[in-house]
C-alpha cells in the first residue's frame, strides 16, 4: 500500500512540475502568431532544458518586413477596357514613341478607348461600368436610353478622332493639333494664324471666335463639351450662340448624365429631346440642320476616370465633393488630343503667371480666375508644366519658366 501511495505521490508533483512550468512558458514567451509549420527542436535538446530548468525556445525563421502599399477604395476602379486595334501611322516623332522615356511613362496607356460606340455597349459592361457614378461610368445611365444612343453611333468613324485624316493628310505621317483653351492669356497674343495651321484645332465650351480671330484663330475641327457646360457657356457668355458650325467640325460629348445620350439620340434622328432638361429642343440648334451620326462623338467613361485615377487625382476624391468631381472639360480635351494626336501645341490654358490675364479672352471686364469645387485647376497647372517639360506638349506661355 505504501509503494502505491509513493507512486501516486511522485505522479502528482510530476504533473503539478509540468503545470507550473507550462504557466512560466506562457509568462515569458513573446506573444506571436502560430507559425504554419514549426521548426524541429532534437530530443537531446529537450534533455538538456530539463536538466537545467531553461524552457527551449521555438526559432521562427526570419519574415521580410511587411511592405504597406495604398488600396485604392473601389470608387477608384483603375482597370480599363482595352482596345484590340488603333490607327497606325509611322510618324516618328509622336507622342506614343516619346513617352515612355518620361516620367508619364508608367501612366501612359496607348490602348485605352478614347471614344466609346457601339462595339463597347453590352449587358456584360454595363454591369461592370454600373459602379461608377457620373463620367467616370455609367452608373446614373438608364440602360435602355444608353443603348439607344449608343446604337446610332455605329460606323468606325464614330470610334475615330480624326475619321477623315486619309483625306487631309496632304502627305503628312504626323498628326498635328492645336488645342484651343478660353484663357484670358490669349488676349492680344496674334496666334490665331499659327492655330490654325495645324491639321486639327480642338476647342471647347463658350468657344468665342468671331472678333478674335486673330488671337484664336477660325478654324474648329473638334469641339469638347457635356450638354450642362455646353448650356451653361450660352447662358453665361456674352454674344456666344453656340458651339461652331463647319464642314470640319466633329461634336465630342463628356457623357456626364443621361441628358448627354438624349441630346446625342436627338440630334442624330433629327428629333426632339425626349425628357429632361432639354425636353422637346431640337438638337439642330446646337449642331446644325444638317449633322450626321459620322459628325459625333462620345468620350469613353473608362477614359474619363483614366484621366482622374492617373493624371489628376485630386484630394478632392476624399472630399464629401467627391462623386461631383471630374477632370475640366479643358483638362479631358487636351488630354484626348495627348493620347490621340502626334504632336500637341496647347493654348490658352492655366500657367504659373495666371493672376495676371482676366478669366477668359473674351471678358469684357478684367475677371479674376475662378476655380470650383468639381475640378482642381491648380493641379490641372501643374500637369501643362510637367508635360511641357517633358516635350509631350508645347504650352504657350508669356512668361516663360526655366528650361523651356
Amino acid at each position: 500500500m505504501k509503494t502505491m501511495q509513493w507512486r501516486v505521490r511522485h505522479l502528482l508533483c510530476f504533473l503539478l512540475m509540468f503545470f507550473f512550468l507550462g504557466i512560466y512558458f506562457l509568462s515569458t514567451s513573446p506573444q506571436v502568431s502560430v507559425p504554419s509549420r514549426i521548426p524541429h527542436i532534437s530530443l537531446d535538446r529537450i534533455k538538456s532544458a530539463f536538466r537545467t530548468t531553461e524552457i527551449p525556445k521555438i526559432l521562427h525563421p526570419p519574415t521580410a518586413p511587411a511592405v504597406v502599399r495604398p488600396t485604392d477604395p473601389p470608387y477608384i476602379g483603375d482597370k480599363y477596357a482595352q482596345e484590340d486595334s488603333f490607327p497606325q501611322r509611322v510618324c516618328q516623332d509622336s507622342i506614343r514613341q516619346r513617352v515612355a522615356g518620361t516620367i508619364f511613362g508608367p501612366k501612359f496607356l496607348d490602348r485605352i478607348p478614347v471614344l466609346q460606340w457601339q462595339k463597347h455597349f453590352s449587358p456584360e459592361e454595363y454591369h461592370r461600368l454600373q459602379k461608377y457614378p457620373g463620367s467616370h461610368g455609367w452608373g446614373e445611365v438608364d440602360y435602355q436610353i444608353l443603348g439607344a444612343a449608343l446604337s446610332l453611333l455605329n460606323t468606325t468613324a464614330n470610334g475615330l478622332m480624326f475619321d477623315d485624316w486619309e483625306s487631309r493628310a496632304n502627305g503628312s505621317s504626323c498628326i498635328r493639333c492645336a488645342v484651343v483653351g478660353n484663357g484670358g492669356i490669349l488676349r492680344g497674343s496674334k496666334m490665331g494664324r499659327e492655330i490654325d495651321q495645324h491639321h486639327y484645332v480642338f476647342r471647347t465650351n463658350a468657344a468665342v471666335i468671331r472678333g478674335f480671330e486673330e488671337d484664336v484663330g477660325s478654324r474648329t475641327s473638334i469641339y469638347t463639351f457635356s450638354a450642362n457646360t455646353m448650356r451653361n457657356s450660352i447662358l453665361t457668355t456674352a454674344n456666344y450662340e453656340g458651339p461652331p458650325q463647319s464642314e470640319e467640325t466633329r461634336y465630342v460629348f463628356i457623357p456626364d448624365h443621361d441628358r448627354d445620350y438624349l441630346l446625342l439620340k436627338a440630334a442624330v434622328t433629327h428629333t426632339p429631346v425626349e425628357k429632361g432638361r432639354e425636353r422637346g429642343e431640337k438638337a439642330s440648334k446646337y449642331f446644325g440642320p444638317n449633322v450626321t451620326a459620322r459628325k459625333l462623338k462620345m468620350y469613353h467613361p473608362d477614359f474619363i476616370r483614366y484621366l482622374r485615377n492617373r493624371y489628376l487625382r485630386s484630394p478632392i476624391l476624399k472630399t464629401s465633393f467627391r462623386d461631383w468631381f471630374r477632370p475640366s472639360t479643358g483638362a479631358v480635351m487636351l488630354l484626348a488630343a495627348l493620347h490621340t494626336c502626334d504632336q500637341v501645341s496647347a493654348y490658352g490654358f492655366l500657367t504659373p503667371d495666371y493672376q495676371k490675364y482676366s478669366n477668359h479672352y473674351y471678358d469684357r471686364t478684367f475677371q479674376t480666375v475662378q476655380f470650383f469645387s468639381n475640378h482642381d485647376y491648380r493641379m490641372e497647372l501643374k500637369l501643362w508644366q510637367e508635360l511641357h517639360q517633358n516635350k509631350l506638349i508645347r504650352l504657350y506661355m508669356r512668361q516663360r519658366t526655366p528650361g523651356t
